[in-house]
C-alpha cells in the first residue's frame, strides 16, 4: 500500500528480456535504500513492482508482459516516480494507493497558470464513472485532487512542488499517464453490486 506522495524521481537505466518477461534496473536518485530489503514493493509510476536486488543506488525489478501491455513508463529508459511502500504508522499525506493501474489516460493540457500548473488527462470511459470531482486520482503515482471532470476528461491544479519533485516536469500534452482510482470507490461500486444480487 502507498500514499501517492512521491518521495524521488528516478530513472529506468536497463532493460533485459527474460522469457516474455522483463528485468528493469532503476536507478534511485534521492530515494533511501537503508531500510529496503529483498521482497519489498516500490511504486514505480504507479505500479507496485517487487524488488528482486538492490545496492545503495539502484534497484531491479521484474515486470511481466502483462503489466507492460496495461501500463505505461515502464518500457522504456526514462525518468520515474517512486515511492516505498507505507509503513502503518506512516502519516498518510496523500491517499490509499495499491499500486494496482486501472487504467492509461493521455495528457490533453500541462499549461502553466500563474506558479501553478492546469494538467487535464483523458481517462478511459470505463473508469471515468469511478472519479469524482474533488475527489482522489492516482496518476504516475502521485495523490492528486480532481479539480473538475467532464465528458471522459478530468482538470487537475499542480502546484509548484509537485512539478519540481515529481517526474510531472518532463512530461507534455500527448504523454501516457498511469491512472489508479480512489480505493473506496471500488468498495463503493462493489457493495452496491452486492446487495443487487442478493
Amino acid at each position: 500500500m502507498f500514499t501517492g506522495i512521491i518521495q524521488a524521481v528516478g530513472r529506468i537505466t536497463d532493460i533485459t528480456a527474460k522469457g516474455e518477461d522483463y528485468a528493469l534496473t532503476i536507478a534511485t536518485a534521492e530515494l533511501d535504500m537503508q531500510d529496503v530489503q529483498l521482497g519489498d514493493s516500490i511504486a514505480v509510476n504507479g505500479v507496485c513492482l517487487t524488488v528482486t536486488a538492490f545496492d545503495a543506488h539502484s534497484f531491479q525489478v521484474i515486470v511481466s508482459k502483462a503489466t507492460l501491455e496495461v501500463t505505461t513508463g515502464l518500457g522504456s529508459l526514462s525518468a520515474v516516480n517512486l515511492e516505498k511502500a507505507m509503513r502503518l504508522s506512516d502519516r498518510l499525506g496523500g491517499h490509499l494507493v495499491t499500486g494496482h493501474v486501472d487504467g492509461v489516460g493521455k495528457i490533453t493540457t500541462l499549461s502553466p497558470v500563474g506558479e501553478c500548473w492546469l494538467l487535464t488527462i483523458s481517462t478511459p470511459h470505463a473508469i471515468s464513472k469511478y472519479i469524482a470531482k474533488k475527489g482522489s486520482l492516482c496518476v504516475n503515482g502521485i495523490s492528486l485532487t480532481v479539480n473538475a471532470i467532464g465528458n471522459d476528461e478530468v482538470s487537475i491544479n499542480l502546484i509548484p512542488h509537485t512539478m519540481q519533485h515529481t517526474s510531472m516536469q518532463q512530461m507534455q500534452a500527448g504523454d501516457q499517464v498511469n491512472l489508479e482510482i480512489d480505493l473506496i470507490a471500488r468498495y463503493v461500486e462493489r457493495m452496491q453490486a452486492w446487495e443487487q444480487e442478493t
